[in-house]
């Protein structure tokens, strides 16, 4: 086994766990400092796959904005948030099943998909890196599949929140 699997293995296992902590954990801070270690995790990822623009934009964006500005969120709106009521959700089953649907819809489509067993194209290292990199991200032979996943990510993390924030008809 290489260095780099070593590595991979023990950041997906440490990945993995943070992330399950995230939706598990009981304490809004928790989950935000579990958050910031998950996607540290993705960083190295990119690392590792030597996608170092996106390694650094992740860090500097998800990081060093998005998570920061959730455990300060949550630590202005503390006194508003508190709630003696029940914590979790009845229909949490529901949820779940809708996940697991979807995860299995998922895998049938890259299963089914040609390109799933293929390498994208390596970028030359010339001055126009970006402006490859851009063309790339749009490319249907490259990587517009998980550019437009990560836009139905951030829509649904979008909708979430505004459904969060609303207010709550009696």
């Amino acid at each position: 086994m290489t260095p780099e699997q070593v590595i991979f293995i023990l950041v997906a296992a440490v990945t993995f766990i943070a992330a399950i902590s995230v939706v598990t954990s009981r304490n809004l801070i928790h989950s935000a400092l579990w958050l910031i270690l998950t996607l540290f995790g993705v960083a190295i990822f990119y690392v590792l796959l030597d996608a170092g623009f996106f390694a650094v934009i992740q860090v500097i964006i998800y990081i060093g904005a998005i998570s920061i500005l959730f455990i300060f969120a949550a630590m202005l709106t503390r006194r508003v948030m508190q709630d003696a009521g029940p914590q979790t959700n009845k229909n949490w089953w529901l949820g779940a099943v809708i996940a697991l649907l979807l995860l299995a819809g998922l895998a049938l489509i890259l299963i089914n998909w040609q390109g799933f067993n293929t390498s994208a194209p390596e970028l030359a290292n010339s001055s126009g890196r970006i402006s490859q990199l851009g063309l790339a991200l749009v490319s249907p032979d490259q990587y517009v599949l998980p550019f437009e996943l990560a836009s139905i990510l951030l829509v649904a993390a979008m909708i979430g929140a505004i459904f969060v924030a609303g207010e709550k008809k009696p």
